[in-house]
């Protein structure tokens, strides 16, 4: 039997985005997507444009420049936020639409202050504009797993039924746990009639640090969509890691027999472009990519690795890009070899770059009797420290639109834009529920 498909969609570039200092500019938002293009997934979550218009400019960039895979766009449940997302997205070659609202009762009362029928309504007129932009449209039901579950249900059907083509279940605080959220899935999977025509995805964080193992549950329950993110970067503790769930399915597919099109070995390519990006280094001993994860320094398991590698590694280096160590960098070596070191680490340098790492690298091996790896991604950030990234192109010091959120204000929407016929609707639930306004990021 073929193995079933699995679609990847990375959202390094937008839920990733929102950890701690891993902000980035259109530039590096590029960058990253070719990269994530060269990774091989399926999505691409590239920004959020209503949030400010360095984030418009982004996903527009991407969506002219990256051809391959779906770029989607984040956009909240009313007609300003999908209005600007479609703008953002139309010159793409394969656009999605991702409309969000938040559908837990304490999020209803405390945060948008509407009832359950008005959130049902505002999702419908939602996802039915989305539409009318966009073939591919995906909706997610914020804080799902502590949703009421005849709720979750009701508003799986009306999002469905309005022409939502993926619904994604999001575990928003990391709440769940592996068998609760497999029960969730095969619960929507029974009771919501015409599910079986649409893509179920999850996306789950790692407050518990449970995301990866969550995100396989679902997928044993039935999901065919992974959300995920390189490095597990995300809001608070992290999203689930794109490298752990991709290398689960390839190194156990007895139990996890999907065919996922992710090249393994850019994997570790990725993880060193973002952490170069944004400045945030991989913890030493996390999973997959991590400096430490294939060294060894207890006796027992270096004579087992040196016998035969596979007494303790369980996946090969290599399989997912992680360089060969048997090129050896010292003061004789010159700059090809170093160039082709740089490359394996997932840099690549104009001819004038290059010279500056040789002359630092030089130096370097002058003092000591080989550059290993972290001394030489130390000397490449030296030549391309944080503070010398670019600035968002066209972005104020405060963007318009987070202090008109900040505000409680109606957002302003640089330009004209022509109204929808299905529009009034949702600008009278914008203008009515201003409390919605007071957050920018969800799902």
């Amino acid at each position: 039997m073929e193995p079933v498909r699995i679609t990847v969609f990375d959202t390094t570039l937008r839920d990733g985005e929102q950890s701690p200092g891993c902000s980035m500019n259109v530039h590096e938002k590029l960058r990253m997507a070719h990269q994530l293009d060269r990774l091989g997934v399926d999505v691409i979550e590239a920004g959020f444009p209503i949030a400010s218009d360095g984030d418009f400019e982004a996903v527009q960039a991407i969506s002219a420049a990256v051809r391959r895979p779906i770029i989607a766009g984040l956009a909240r449940a009313c007609a300003p936020d999908i209005e600007r997302a479609w703008q953002a997205l139309k010159g793409a070659a394969r656009p999605r639409i991702h409309v969000f609202l938040a559908t837990s009762d304490i999020h209803l009362k405390y945060k948008l202050r509407i009832s359950r029928e008005q959130c049902l309504e505002q999702a419908r007129e939602s996802v039915r504009l989305a539409k009318s932009f966009c073939d591919d449209v995906e909706f997610s039901p914020e804080d799902a797993t502590r949703t009421d579950r005849d709720f979750l249900c009701q508003m799986m059907q009306a999002v469905i039924d309005a022409g939502a083509t993926t619904v994604n279940i999001p575990d928003t605080v990391g709440y769940t746990m592996p068998t609760e959220f497999a029960e969730i899935i095969e619960m929507l999977r029974e009771r919501v009639p015409g599910i079986e025509n649409v893509v179920i995805s999850v996306h789950c964080h790692n407050d518990l640090g449970l995301a990866v193992a969550n995100t396989l549950a679902a997928l044993g329950a039935g999901a065919r969509q992974v959300e995920c993110t390189i490095n597990g970067i995300g809001e608070r503790a992290g999203n689930a890691s794109l490298e752990e769930i991709v290398m689960a399915t390839r190194v156990r597919p007895d139990r996890y027999a999907y065919d996922v099109a992710v090249v393994s070995e850019q994997l570790f390519p990725a993880s060193q472009v973002l952490s170069e990006v944004t400045g945030v280094p991989v913890q030493p001993n996390k999973a997959i990519i991590g400096r430490n994860a294939f060294a060894h320094e207890a006796g027992i398991h270096q004579d087992g690795v040196l016998k035969n590698p596979l007494t303790y590694e369980i996946m090969t280096p290599q399989s997912v890009g992680v360089p060969d160590s048997r090129l050896v960098l010292g003061k004789h070596s010159g700059r090809h070899a170093l160039s082709l070191r740089c490359e394996q680490l997932g840099y690549h340098f104009e001819r004038r770059e290059l010279d500056e790492v040789y002359r630092k690298f030089v130096v370097l091996a002058d003092q000591i009797k080989h550059v290993e790896d972290h001394h030489l991604l130390q000397l490449i950030r030296e030549v391309r420290p944080v503070a010398r990234r670019m600035p968002p192109a066209h972005v104020e010091a405060v963007p318009p639109a987070v202090v008109a959120a900040v505000a409680g204000q109606s957002f302003h929407m640089p330009g004209p834009i022509e109204r929808h016929p299905l529009e009034m609707t949702l600008h009278s639930a914008h203008e009515h529920h201003g409390d919605q306004e007071d957050y920018l990021w969800g799902v």
